[in-house]
């Protein structure tokens, strides 16, 4: 895979993949995590306006959202996540797979670092 993934938010979503098309890909699915975060966008718009706000929203499939500020200086993000939000906030997807991305929630100042040397399954 590519060291940088990137999509204009101007291409259409991609219709009738497989499940294996969707997941086993190059991309490892952050494609379609994004894709998926875009059709939240239009089916759920108050959580869209949150994120539009920096809000690093909880109730999106992956971990990377934030409840409250943690004791923890900086959580852990997955790189699904940070697709999704991208694409609920309406943005290209544009993930840098070799260096970690900071973002803080504008809600609870939480720091979350997303990074593709991360486990997906830790907080």
């Amino acid at each position: 895979m590519a060291t940088r993934l990137h999509r204009s938010i101007d291409e259409p979503i991609r219709e009738g993949l497989s499940w294996s098309k969707m997941w086993e890909g190059p991309d490892e699915g952050l494609i379609w995590c994004w894709e998926r975060g875009r059709q939240e966008r239009l089916e759920r718009p108050d959580l869209a306006a949150r994120a539009d706000q920096g809000e690093l929203v909880v109730g999106l499939d992956w971990k990377g959202g934030v409840e409250k500020k943690l004791k923890v200086e900086k959580k852990r993000g997955t790189l699904k996540y940070l697709a999704t939000w991208q694409g609920l906030r309406g943005e290209d997807l544009d993930i840098d797979l070799e260096h970690e991305r900071v973002i803080v929630c504008t809600r609870t100042g939480q720091a979350v670092v997303f990074g593709a040397n991360l486990l997906e399954d830790e907080e």
